[in-house]
């Protein structure tokens, strides 16, 4: 975990955590105050689905296959809720968040 503190105190400039995904477990629909950067670094690809507001779900695939269509990074702007699972046995990413990651400003999906 990395914590990009801001001289003088305040919110961080940015935060940086790894995030392991095992088969059958999922990140349950969220969304975060800031823009968040998924990075895929081991393991099989991640599914990570997307929403604007009521919108329908978009479906990205993080991982290594490029030329499959999946994405080493996958950008997430502030206020999109999003989800992922593993495709695999295990998935290991990354998630980067500008300004840093703060608990007030993330919100679980109520009916998801």
């Amino acid at each position: 975990t990395f914590r990009d503190e801001r001289a003088g105190g305040g919110r961080a400039h940015s935060t940086a955590i790894y995030y392991l995904l095992k088969a059958g477990e999922v990140s349950r629909c969220h969304r975060v105050d800031a823009a968040e950067v998924w990075h895929w670094y081991a393991g099989a690809p991640l599914m990570l689905g997307l929403r604007d507001g009521d919108g329908p779900v978009s479906e990205h695939t993080l991982g290594n296959d490029i030329s499959g269509g999946a994405r080493p990074q996958i950008i997430v702007p502030a206020g999109i809720w999003q989800m992922a699972r593993s495709l695999g046995a295990f998935t290991l990413a990354g998630c980067t968040v500008a300004p840093g990651f703060e608990f007030s400003g993330f919100e679980m999906d109520p009916v998801a």
